[in-house]
């Protein structure tokens, strides 16, 4: 490897980046972002390892040196946020996050001197706000979404309340997690350093992380602290109180994130009001309706709404003569979060059910795989530098692709071009 240039270290390390399943499209701009956030070496060595988690003794092998060196540079990059390690069954192990929700925000998670935050951010605008290619890639590209919004229990009727799932709840996930996190805000510290901060005032430390993503970020550089549970949903009340949206990673169980986000500074929001119909996240389960006989036309739900979804309609009231303006929700690109129930001042505006509930992945593996059959890359997922080599990993994905439905197990099969899969799908349809 020592014959590679600078420029063939970056690009090697974007083409590894783009084996994830949401990908980084190869701009001059990525290309600047990795030179800020890896040097030189750093970039050539991660570009060999896995995209699963890996052992120490792994990553020595690919790099064909020893444990000890292996050791001290993964150490450095979660020191830099560049990779998260973890124990299972009391051995170590790293995994390089993707680009979002991942490296890219814990660049910004705390402030740092070791890095030029003020260019780094504007890097950042140029290339998600600017270029949009990534955006478009990482929120649009695929159906099975990579986060999905949190509706709050407190705008449900109470019988609709009870029928809330616990995966549904935001308090439920704190609850369950094992270690929880809180850090600075991607988006908000980004645009305080572009000149724009947040006009809503939101807090700045909102970002929550859980279980061992939270655990590596606060013992590596600190780019969360470790908190209580209490004030876990202390952090959630006052974001609620500034009419944020919680949004959390898509999946049911042991979801590695929680953003508190504003509709002036969120990526996610900004491309759900971009792109309309075209959801970037998924929703929840529930749908404001408005009862017309209680409004009164006041327009606090048009301007709380974060994308848009709401506007006033002028409309014929009692014998015909008078015209009153009402509330229209525009449901194609309504996210279910509920701000505009919680800002009703007459209560005109009520949750209810989705008559189509949103289906929402198991764990990680689930939607990794969901994912990558939608984007056509199973095959990078499985034989990925043998990152899937034992019978156990092989299993969870096999097991995950038993689930899905025949259309997608096609899709699978032509992807994976597995004998075994083929044969294994259909002794499964017997």
């Amino acid at each position: 490897m020592g014959h590679l240039t600078s420029r063939d270290a970056y690009r090697n390390l974007e083409d590894r980046i783009n084996w994830f399943t949401q990908g980084a499209p190869a701009s001059v701009t990525l290309t600047k972002i990795l030179e800020v956030l890896f040097t030189e070496k750093e970039a050539k060595w991660v570009a060999m390892l896995p995209i699963r988690p890996f052992t120490l003794k792994k990553a020595a092998k690919i790099w064909g040196t020893t444990e000890a060196k292996a050791e001290k540079l993964l150490d450095r990059l979660c020191e830099k946020g560049l990779m998260v390690d973890s124990y299972y069954q009391g051995e170590r192990r790293f995994v390089l996050p993707p680009p979002m929700i991942g490296f890219f925000e814990f660049s910004l998670m705390r402030t740092r001197g070791d890095i030029d935050q003020k260019y780094l951010s504007e890097l950042f605008y140029q290339y998600i706000n600017v270029e949009e290619d990534f955006i478009k890639n990482l929120f649009l590209g695929m159906d099975t979404k990579l986060g999905r919004v949190f509706v709050r229990e407190s705008v449900l009727l109470s019988e609709k309340a009870n029928h809330i799932l616990d995966h549904e709840r935001a308090e439920h996930i704190i609850d369950e997690a094992k270690y929880i996190g809180v850090g600075t805000c991607f988006c908000r510290h980004k645009n305080l350093h572009l000149g724009k901060p947040c006009e809503m005032h939101a807090p700045l430390e909102a970002c929550l992380t859980f279980d061992n993503v939270a655990r590596s970020l606060a013992e590596h550089g600190g780019y969360t602290r470790l908190i209580s549970r209490e004030e876990a949903k202390d952090i959630l009340q006052k974001c609620y109180s500034y009419d944020l949206v919680q949004m959390g990673e898509n999946v049911r169980e042991h979801p590695a994130f929680m953003c508190n986000c504003c509709k002036c500074c969120c990526e996610a929001l900004e491309a759900a009001r971009k792109f309309g119909p075209m959801q970037p996240i998924a929703t929840t389960n529930y749908i404001p309706k408005v009862t017309a006989d209680t409004c009164v036309g006041c327009g606090k739900c048009e301007r709380t709404c974060p994308v848009l979804a709401i506007s006033m309609d002028e409309v014929t009231a009692g014998s015909g003569e008078r015209r009153k303006k009402r509330a229209a929700i525009d449901e194609s690109i309504c996210l279910g979060c509920g701000l505009c129930a919680k800002n009703c001042p007459t209560k005109a505006i009520v949750m209810e059910r989705r008559p189509v509930q949103v289906i929402t992945p198991v764990n990680s593996t689930h939607r990794f795989v969901l994912q990558a059959i939608e984007k056509g890359t199973l095959q990078n997922l499985v034989f990925d530098n043998q990152a899937f080599a034992n019978h156990r990993a092989m299993a969870a994905v096999f097991g995950t692709i038993l689930t899905l439905p025949p259309l997608k197990q096609a899709l699978a099969s032509r992807q994976f071009k597995s004998v075994y899969l083929d044969r294994l799908l259909s002794a499964q349809r017997k």
